[in-house]
């Protein structure tokens, strides 16, 4: 006698979740709201299973807001599929309506479970790898809000002081911010003097003291002009300036804190060993990467990553290769950065990328190309657990 199979499609929300259960035919056997709460998921939970022999889960969200279901569907020795956004919207199409509920969502994620195969698997994360998400993530975070307040700064002190905006490189220059703590316009930098100005810098433990503060007051000759609102704008570039100053110190205990926890992974040394590829690259390939068993040759690690171009032949028109769609982008940028990175330094990386070069590739083409081959490289080198040396392993004849 056959199993009875249901498909489980959940739309999975942070306050809330909709399941919608479908049978062999499409039809709607359960459909109920879940609070996104321990007791009201484990109810849901017996709900559905008693309903079949074997349950087949799929969620459109992989993240936090669904940590808590996949981890009790786990506990409970169910697994569930990820069925992308972007497909659930497409799929919606070919139902019934036209009505944009979580409800029709929940049961388009079931059919589309039911119809289709090849999603990937939902592996909740070890502790290990939760921790590193989530460190990661608030890093990523913290560096987008350094990145809006530069901005923000630079283009408040060009209203003011664009000489001086122009001096320095503030995303990069730690005490071009110090000055700028104290010292925001055109004549405060005049009173203040290079001697003074320069001591002053120095006792704020700023490297190079006398060419910034050399710098500072050239630029400060170069505009005589008092311009409107300055006595505001230079409060909030001061500002500015301290919070970005925090924020990097923030930034340094986050990072201390990734390597300690990367360096308790136990292939961390193999993922470092590959040139360009630090503690933070080696914290994101964890997390995106996942369960690396997952991945059964090179091909699939680099697929994953968007690094394997598929074809989109029409007619007579063939070997026409573009990018694929589905991809994890975050894999993608851990690849493509360490790539950057790996050719700086004189080695194999460099001479593989000067050679893509020489054949007619431009510089995103040379660097794509040899993300493609670290990912082989590296899915290799955890393969056989071995660190990476630049010439080959010389094996011994038996």
């Amino acid at each position: 006698m056959s199993k009875r199979q249901v498909w489980a499609g959940i739309d999975a929300g942070k306050g809330h979740h909709w399941a919608a259960v479908v049978n062999e035919t499409g039809a709607t056997l359960w459909s109920k709201k879940i609070e996104n709460d321990e007791s009201a998921i484990l109810t849901a939970l017996g709900e559905i299973l008693e309903l079949a022999d074997e349950v087949h889960w799929a969620v459109d969200i992989s993240g936090t807001s669904s940590a808590l279901l996949l981890a009790l569907l786990a506990a409970h020795g169910q697994q569930a599929v990820y069925v992308p956004g972007r497909t659930v919207n497409r799929m919606a199409g070919a139902y019934r309506g036209e009505a944009k509920t979580d409800a029709r969502d929940a049961y388009v994620i079931a059919e589309t479970a039911r119809h289709r195969r090849d999603f990937a698997a939902i592996d909740v994360p070890a502790q290990l790898a939760a921790d590193l998400a989530l460190l990661t993530a608030h890093r990523s975070d913290l560096v987008a809000d350094r990145v809006r307040m530069i901005n923000r700064l630079r283009d408040v002190l060009t209203g003011i002081f664009p000489a001086l905006e122009r001096a320095f490189d503030y995303s990069a220059h730690k005490g071009a911010l110090v000055l700028l703590t104290g010292h925001q316009t055109p004549a405060a930098i005049r009173r203040r003097g290079r001697a003074r100005l320069t001591a002053w810098l120095a006792n704020r433990g700023v490297r190079g003291a006398d060419a910034v503060a050399a710098t500072a007051l050239d630029a400060a000759q170069a505009q005589q002009t008092a311009l409107p609102g300055e006595d505001i704008a230079a409060q909030i570039v001061a500002d500015l300036a301290a919070q970005i100053l925090a924020l990097d110190d923030r930034l340094k205990r986050i990072d201390k804190q990734i390597r300690e926890t990367f360096q308790s992974h136990p292939q961390a040394e193999i993922i470092e060993s590959l040139p360009g590829m630090g503690p933070i690259l080696g914290a994101e390939f964890v997390v995106a990467a996942g369960d690396l068993t997952a991945y059964a040759d090179a091909g699939h690690l680099a697929s994953a990553a968007g690094l394997v171009p598929v074809p989109r032949d029409s007619g007579r028109r063939t070997g026409n290769l573009h990018r694929p769609k589905r991809y994890s982008r975050r894999l993608r940028r851990v690849f493509y950065m360490s790539a950057q990175t790996s050719i700086i330094r004189e080695g194999p990386n460099r001479d593989f990328y000067l050679k893509k070069r020489s054949e007619g590739c431009k510089h995103v083409q040379a660097i794509i190309a040899l993300a493609r081959r670290r990912a082989s490289v590296l899915w290799v080198l955890l393969r056989d657990n071995r660190v990476f040396t630049p010439a080959p392993p010389v094996t011994q004849a038996a």
